[in-house]
């Protein structure tokens, strides 16, 4: 499916810091006569201090912080949109420097505070009941655009609350842009950044094998979630029609091999479509394909989305897909809905922000 065409962006002339590489960085303030501690001090700013301008780093001398407004801007993204939920849920709209857009979520649970970022605009792996891939994948996120994604939220937190948990689940499939995935990682596990610790991140994967197993080899202590969603090859293909070049088999024995390389048990998620994947057959197939492994099964009921035809199952479909995985002894728990009066899920904020504008234009008396 063809990305939709949105207005082109020119780049910026002044670069977000978290894009320039630090050696750049360096140079740039060693050419200014700064000592190599000014570095830290804008890492720091931008990480512990919470700043989000310039103005607002008055350990650095006055004229130091002209230059560098002059030359650079804390952050390459900005806030669009925010929506609150009642239940403490915010979803972020998040705008980047071509004029894309891209989500992120801040959930909040007694002393949890997780985000939930994305890694693509958009996504290619064409789920069907997925709002994130219903235009297409436009391109991968910048290191330094998925790491401000945690930045902007940790922001909305008040001072005395830090993150906690990162999940990897928004828009775009993690495993296709790995490698920047992993840079943005590693600065916001560090002590020097956010220092959330490695067990506290899950990447979730549609099921890229060979990129599971070049996960499991770095061997980090990242939590890896499966989006399962079927328990046979032609029900899942179906459903994440990537599948058919994959295979179960395939993804199967990567996430095997994950556990059995770092020791991390593998979460299989499976979102719950009423008369497709939810029956009874469903959940006895599941049991036994999952039966016997390090596994847990995270069930979650569709939400809505407007413009697609999945419906919501019933609560007894579910309290009955439960008991039966159960009975096959496989570990299985129900996510909390959250969010719901905000669309919380992935993809639906950017895609209202997507046709509003494309319809500016038109109201204006342009071309669509």
């Amino acid at each position: 499916m063809s990305a939709a065409v949105l207005p082109v962006v020119s780049a910026p002339e002044r670069p977000g810091l978290l894009d320039v590489p630090a050696e750049s960085l360096r140079d740039w303030l060693a050419q200014r006569n700064q000592p190599a501690m000014r570095l830290k001090q804008l890492y720091r700013w931008l990480f512990a201090g919470r700043a989000t301008s310039f103005d607002t780093m008055t350990d650095l001398p006055l004229a130091l912080r002209t230059e560098l407004q002059a030359t650079y801007r804390p952050f390459s993204t900005q806030l669009d949109r925010a929506l609150v939920s009642s239940d403490g849920t915010e979803k972020l709209l998040m705008r980047l420097e071509d004029g894309q857009f891209v989500e992120c979520v801040l959930l909040k649970e007694a002393d949890r505070r997780t985000v939930c970022i994305s890694t693509q605009v958009g996504c290619g792996m064409g789920c069907v009941f997925c709002a994130s891939g219903l235009n297409g994948v436009v391109r991968n996120l910048r290191p330094a655009e998925i790491l401000e994604q945690l930045l902007h939220a940790r922001n909305r937190l008040p001072s005395h609350e830090r993150l906690s948990h990162i999940v990897v689940m928004g828009m775009g499939e993690p495993m296709a842009n790995l490698d920047n995935l992993l840079l943005a990682l590693d600065r916001a596990c560090h002590r020097d950044g956010l220092g959330i610790g490695a067990r506290h991140v899950t990447i979730s994967t549609v099921g890229l094998p060979a990129r599971i197993r070049k996960l499991a080899d770095l061997k980090k202590q990242y939590h890896l979630a499966v989006s399962l969603h079927a328990p046979n090859d032609a029900l899942r293909t179906q459903i994440v029609p990537t599948n058919e070049k994959v295979g179960l088999a395939a993804i199967l024995e990567a996430a095997d091999y994950f556990y059995a390389t770092t020791g991390r048990q593998v979460t299989y998620e499976y979102v719950l479509l009423r008369d497709i994947n939810d029956r009874a057959e469903h959940a006895a197939e599941l049991g036994r394909l999952l039966r016997g492994r390090q596994a847990h099964v995270n069930l979650i009921p569709f939400n809505d989305v407007a413009g697609l035809p999945y419906r919501r199952l019933t609560q007894q479909a579910l309290t009955d897909f439960v008991a039966i995985l159960q009975q096959y002894r496989v570990s299985v728990k129900v996510r909390k809905r959250k969010g719901a009066d905000i669309d919380a899920a992935c993809g639906q904020l950017r895609r209202e922000a997507m046709q509003q504008q494309t319809a500016e234009p038109a109201a204006s008396g342009g071309v669509k």
